[in-house]
């Protein structure tokens, strides 16, 4: 991978997550998706490209960045699971929407959904300010590092 390209790449992780926050919110807001965030932060489209890159994204990022990406990804994931719980688990469905075929929870889980996505907007935020310091550290290494 050359820099160009991983720079790229952190574009596009960044994008990917900005999408998923979208996504989640047209699911709060009521709107069907059918196919929910993953849950796994291997099993995301960010994680499959970070992590099966991982070795070669230490030695660009340092141990230190490198890791602290990694930990602001997996607690995004860990706090969206609490979202994910309330509107895709089957055993979380009121009897009421189950009743109406709809995905909706009451009211009281809706709320609760709202605070874990203000959650996962100052989880979006701190794995965004990490990516910005991953481009920045990138674009400032020369070219013959990634030969």
């Amino acid at each position: 991978m050359n820099k160009q390209q991983m720079l790229d790449a952190i574009e596009n992780a960044k994008q990917i997550h900005v999408a998923q926050m979208d996504k989640i919110q047209s699911v709060i807001d009521g709107k069907k998706v059918d196919n929910p965030t993953a849950l796994g932060k291997m099993d995301c489209e960010c994680g499959v490209w970070f992590y099966s890159n991982e070795k070669r994204m230490k030695e660009i990022l340092g141990a230190q960045l490198f890791d602290r990406l990694d930990q602001y990804h997996e607690k995004w994931h860990r706090d969206y699971v609490n979202i994910y719980d309330i509107y895709f688990k089957e055993e979380k469905k009121s009897f009421f929407s189950k009743f109406l075929g709809t995905n909706q929870p009451d009211e009281m889980m809706r709320d609760k959904a709202k605070l874990y996505y203000s959650e996962l907007k100052k989880d979006t935020a701190e794995l965004l300010k990490a990516s910005e310091s991953a481009t920045r550290r990138v674009a400032a290494l020369s070219d013959t590092k990634f030969s």
